[in-house]
């Protein structure tokens, strides 16, 4: 998941989730519920059909971040995921991720400067005077 969205500004919500899909091989009925489930857990059902520059800053990462989930990856890594976030949108996201990647044995590295974040960690690595070290987590 990308800071900056990077959604393909001349398709749909639904059709950016359903790119994805498509190059991993789903269509059909099986991509139609991936989509439409994921599209209504992060409430953004109604923007299924408006374009990018239609949509908030948040609204967008939301669906940067449907995009990023929706083919079901093993690893997903995500720089400042909550970046462009409301608080409570922000935690909702948070939550989303961290129960989506959990329940389906998926890894989450997320690169952050939220203190959020943190408490939801298995493992927490900063970097200081230029080298990473890990810390324990909160």
């Amino acid at each position: 998941m990308f800071q900056a969205y990077n959604l393909i500004p001349t398709l749909e919500v639904e059709e950016n989730l359903r790119l994805p899909l498509k190059l991993n091989g789903l269509d059909g009925v099986d991509a139609d519920a991936r989509i439409e489930n994921l599209l209504a857990r992060l409430g953004i059902s109604e923007k299924a059909h408006q374009y990018p520059d239609q949509l908030s800053g948040g609204e967008r990462q939301l669906v940067a971040i449907a995009r990023a989930l929706v083919h079901r990856p093993t690893l997903v890594i995500a720089d400042e995921p909550t970046g462009n976030l409301d608080l409570e949108t922000g935690r909702q996201v948070l939550e989303l991720l961290d129960r989506t990647t959990r329940a389906e044995g998926k890894t989450l590295v997320m690169a952050t400067h939220s203190h959020e974040v943190i408490g939801m960690a298995d493992r927490v690595f900063t970097i200081e005077k230029g080298r990473l070290v890990e810390s324990t987590a909160a």
